[in-house]
């Protein structure tokens, strides 16, 4: 968080701080999605979320740091001072990391436990408590399709359904890819779970939102699915899984817009276009057109300018085409946590740019507000 804090102290005194503008103050009515629930301002909730998002993650990472050993009234503590420094730094929405690696930052029936999370922390309900009070959005962020590692899934009780489907190989649920366990998307009862991670969270916490990442296929090895591909009858494989993929981010959507006009899903994909496409599977331009989908996208677009692959204005313009005529709101990420490293994979070309171009994200600030983007969010 001190990097965060130093880089917008800067541009407080450049004079270019986010604002909480009239574009940027909470949304007043949205379009309505029609659901068989009831709205959640008619149970007492009625979601926080901006026109404008300036977003801050808030990953698991960080959890050893801030959570590790304390107590509830520690980890709120740690919390409020945290979130009030976001606040005064112009934040207004927060992806918090409540489903990780299998496991649960909040109260679940279906998932263990955080290691990091005391037994009287409720993670999840502090953040949004804390939130709230300064008027920050929170979306709970998960990770749907990874799981525990190998030796943490032998250590989980039988009770949990994830480390049944362990046992259980011939239905093929689950894969371990290096080491890790992954829900494999093809098959209804693995999107079920998924759907019922997001439908826990909004049941029993007044968060904002549901927020997911890249985490999508985790392999391009055709055995991690071979037999259910083989059943499907299907000849494309590259496309058959983007389908799978893509009815598990719908499903979700809907889950979410069942649960509540105002509460908004987002999807955070690689800034690759290509690379969400034909490596993780994850059809990005499918899901930029429509809001049955998601209701806004946050491309991380971790490119300097000079990056070789992906030269971050000619990205953002690529981002910007796919949501030109789209009810989905573009939120550009940006990697703050490069600030002042060598950036190998930008090439010959951009590798020194985050150590010699210390204003870079101040730029691509301006180049932001100057798009069609709805606004931006910071990783670290």
């Amino acid at each position: 968080m001190k990097k965060i804090i130093l880089f917008l102290t800067a541009f407080i005194l450049t004079g270019c701080t986010p604002q909480r503008s009239e574009a940027s103050a909470p949304e007043t009515s949205s379009a309505p999605i029609e659901s068989t629930q009831p709205d959640s301002q008619e149970i007492g909730h009625i979601p926080l979320n901006y026109t404008s998002q300036v977003g801050l993650w808030m990953p698991y990472t960080h959890f050893d740091e801030q959570m590790c050993g304390m107590n509830a009234e520690g980890y709120r503590a740690v919390m409020s001072d945290y979130l009030s420094e976001a606040s005064e730094q112009g934040i207004n929405t927060v992806y918090f990391h409540a489903h990780p690696n299998g496991d649960a930052y909040y109260d679940s029936s279906i998932f263990p436990r955080g290691k990091c999370m005391s037994e009287d922390v409720d993670a999840l309900a502090v953040v949004t408590e804390e939130a709230h009070k300064l008027g920050i959005s929170v979306h709970a962020w998960i990770n749907p399709l990874r799981m525990q590692t190998a030796a943490e899934m032998e250590e989980l009780p039988e009770s949990y359904v994830v480390k049944q489907w362990t046992e259980q190989p011939e239905k093929g649920y689950v894969r371990l890819v290096n080491d890790r366990w992954y829900l494999v998307p093809v098959y209804p009862e693995v999107r079920s779970l998924i759907s019922s991670c997001a439908a826990e969270i909004l049941e029993k916490y007044d968060v904002d939102g549901i927020h997911i990442d890249d985490y999508f296929y985790p392999t391009t090895d055709t055995s991690f699915d071979s037999e259910a591909f083989a059943e499907s009858g299907k000849t494309d494989l590259a496309q058959w899984r983007r389908d799978n993929v893509t009815e598990m981010v719908r499903e979700l959507c809907s889950t979410v817009h069942a649960h509540g006009n105002r509460l908004k899903f987002g999807i955070s994909p690689q800034g690759n276009i290509a690379s969400d496409r034909e490596k993780l599977y994850a059809d990005v331009e499918l899901w930029c057109s429509d809001t049955s989908y998601c209701d806004y996208i946050v491309p991380q677009l971790y490119f300097g300018f000079r990056n070789e692959a992906c030269p971050f204005e000619q990205t953002l313009r690529d981002w910007e085409d796919l949501t030109s005529d789209s009810p989905v709101s573009l939120i550009a990420g940006l990697a703050e946590y490069k600030l002042g490293k060598t950036d190998q994979w930008a090439g010959e070309a951009g590798k020194d740019e985050w150590v010699t171009s210390p204003d870079i994200l101040e730029r691509q600030i301006e180049l932001v507000k100057s798009s069609t983007a709805d606004g931006y969010a910071f990783y670290r």
